[in-house]
């Protein structure tokens, strides 16, 4: 049953939360079973329902019309409870829809009481059962009886899983991780406070809660914070006292120890990249409600006083409080992220698969610029400008930060072989780690979470001398500056026929042949004539090389037939 179930639901729409495709693939597999088994409920023009009986249990199709129905009621009760989040008058329905399931998996179990059935169908039958009757419980929220159920389903399935292989006991044991929360999730509702924990270290091994209990769980954490900010009224930082009257406030400074400690503990960096992004969304929650406190009074938004003393009002140190914990959550995720591109910098390089780029040092000269960034917004926070031990803490933390920067630079300039400026950036590393180490002093317990600024050195001294070597070895290499067969000029290829080069752009798409558009050449001028002496120059008499003109007349007409001429 349960082999068919999730084969199915992974197949048609359930791997990505489609529950209304998974619904229709169902109401056409029940419409091919009824007309492969001739099943029908009547015709067209008439309902006749019927019935799967023991009599007629001659092929193991009828019990799967029975499961489609209850897996059709199901996915129909899932795809409303996604909908009752913008309309809650559709919880009725999805009850309803839920009864419905475990209506047929109750006939499901009945009929798999018959002789004809094996032992491992009847008992997934009554697993299936179980389930089901434990979601409509959950959902009714009578606690006791869902757990009993839930626990009933998670015994068979152990009790299943190891009575087969390995390979077939990996499904039974997925379900009983995916019930495991709802049952410590009644476990708390009926009085037990230990499940609460156990929920906390369940959300944060599975990365992120999901199915039934995700919204619930979000909820009921909440809910548990808000009771215990009830009690709460005043928060201590750097030595002032700050009442604090805004409850989501409240919630959100009582969850900060736990939410750090989960960070603290996640298992990988997808988790912890999530739980950083919860974290952050909750703090940028927070402070916009103190803004909106603020609104009503802008004298207290821009360093307001109280009694002349020069402190800004406490409203807006709270603002400052939390504006310092947002930014100081970014920096841990910023390196936090920087640490995992170290490691996989270290790692031999591999070609680009399924189109991800492999890491470089620029992708960690950007973390450090925005973590910098970060650093001169706390500087900048009201009420904290005079605090001189906050200053010099925020100064060193800056020179730290700063010669990893200069560290990653330098690392970019060596693929490209600029040996100069790579040498000259580890020197200034190395004049960021000293001013560290100097200057660290009274403020050693504040730097103990920053990266180890002696481990820096050690690794500059060793990139030093592997880069003068790297040099030295380049300007010994004659294969690049000797054979003319590698040389490159810049020419395109119709100025440099006679010269035999191996350019590889030749067969690229950019592929220099000609200048173009052609440059401009120099071509001589068109002569500008200027006649000068031509109106003081006297032209010799032509009179008598003109030919004179004819006579013209009659007489001339006359000679002119016969042939005379003068």
């Amino acid at each position: 049953v349960l082999q068919i179930v999730k084969e199915s639901q992974q197949q048609h729409g359930l791997r990505h939360g489609d529950f209304q495709r998974y619904r229709g693939y169902c109401s056409r597999r029940l419409r091919r079973l009824r007309k492969t088994l001739n099943f029908k409920m009547g015709n067209r023009h008439k309902f006749t329902g019927k019935k799967v009986t023991e009599e007629i249990l001659s092929d193991n199709r009828y019990l799967l019309l029975i499961l489609m129905d209850a897996e059709r009621a199901w996915s129909y009760a899932m795809q409303l409870k996604q909908e009752a989040n913008t309309e809650p008058r559709k919880r009725f329905h999805l009850l309803s829809r839920l009864r419905k399931a475990v209506k047929h998996a109750e006939e499901l179990e009945r009929l798999c009481e018959s002789n004809r059935v094996d032992a491992k169908t009847k008992l997934e039958a009554q697993a299936y059962m179980a389930y089901l009757t434990g979601m409509l419980r959950f959902e009714h929220q009578e606690w006791k009886a869902a757990m009993e159920a839930f626990n009933k389903c998670k015994t068979i399935y152990e009790k299943l899983a190891n009575a087969f292989t390995e390979e077939q006991a990996v499904l039974y044991n997925q379900r009983v991780e995916e019930i495991s929360p709802n049952i410590r999730y009644c476990a708390y509702n009926i009085g037990d406070q230990s499940a609460m924990n156990e929920l906390m270290q369940m959300r944060l091994r599975s990365g992120g809660t999901e199915g039934l209990l995700a919204e619930k769980l979000e909820a009921l954490i909440t809910q548990t914070r808000a009771k215990q900010a009830a009690t709460m009224s005043e928060v201590e930082w750097r030595g002032r006292t700050v009442p604090v009257k805004i409850d989501k406030v409240r919630i959100f400074l009582l969850g900060l120890a736990d939410n750090e400690a989960a960070i603290a503990q996640a298992e990988n960096e997808e988790t912890k990249e999530r739980l950083f992004e919860s974290l952050l969304s909750e703090c940028r929650d927070a402070i916009q409600a103190v803004r909106e406190e603020l609104k009503p009074d802008q004298k207290q938004r821009e360093h307001s006083l109280e009694n002349d003393s020069g402190k800004v009002s406490n409203i807006q140190y709270l603002h400052s409080y939390l504006t310092y914990i947002k930014l100081s959550t970014a920096i841990k995720r910023n390196e936090s992220m920087a640490k995992s591109l170290q490691k996989a910098l270290l790692q031999p390089q591999r070609s680009d698969e399924d189109g991800k780029r492999s890491p470089r040092p620029q992708d960690l000269i950007r973390l450090y610029d925005i973590i910098l960034q970060n650093l001169v917004e706390l500087t900048q926070l009201p009420g904290l400008e005079e605090d001189k031990n906050f200053q010099k803490e925020i100064g060193l933390k800056t020179l730290v930060y700063k010669a990893y920067r200069c560290f990653f630079i330098a690392q970019s300039y060596v693929l490209v072989k600029k040996w100069s400026e790579a040498l000259v950036l580890y020197e200034r590393v190395l004049k960021y780690a000293r001013e560290v180490q100097s200057g660290a002093g009274a403020h050693r317990n504040s730097l103990k979470e920053l990266p180890d600024v002696q481990e820096l050195i050690t690794q500059v001294n060793a990139e030093k001398y592997s880069l003068q070597a790297a040099a030295i070895l380049d300007a010994n290499d004659p294969h690049e500056t000797e054979s003319p067969s590698q040389v490159k000029d810049g020419k395109p290829l119709s100025e440099r026929f006679e010269t035999f080069c191996l350019d590889p752009s030749l067969v690229s798409k950019q592929v220099s042949l000609v200048h173009f558009p052609p440059g401009f050449q120099p071509i001589p001028c068109k002569p500008l004539f200027f006649d000068l002496a031509l109106n003081h120059v006297a032209f010799p008499p032509l009179e008598d090389k003109v030919e004179q003109k004819a006579k013209s007349g009659l007489t001339g007409y006359i000679k002119g037939i016969f042939g005379f001429k003068s």
